[in-house]
């Protein structure tokens, strides 16, 4: 009991309890910066995602303005128009 006295003082117990606070149950504790990096990450990955997505987009509106076989392509296949000589079956 001896060497308890020695080694463990109150300040030393208030300052080990500060900081086990600080680290765990705090705001910014370490558990709460994994989450928020994790997050960080799955968000990057979404921009990378969408920003794939939005070129895909830009390209084909491009090509919607410049070339008009683009853009009869586009409108039969999604929009089932036709020319008014034509019979049009659709296969789903």
């Amino acid at each position: 009991m001896n060497w308890l006295r020695r080694y463990v003082s109150l300040t030393l117990i208030v300052v080990v309890a500060f900081v086990f606070f600080v680290l765990f149950f705090n705001d910014n504790s370490i558990l709460q910066s994994f989450e928020y990096n994790r997050q960080i990450q799955e968000l990057k990955d979404e921009i990378r995602s969408n920003e794939d997505t939005l070129r895909y987009y830009q390209e084909l509106n491009d090509r919607l303005d410049t070339d008009p076989e683009t853009m009869e392509r586009i409108v039969r296949e999604q929009y089932h128009m036709q020319r008014p000589s034509e019979d049009v079956y659709v296969f789903e």
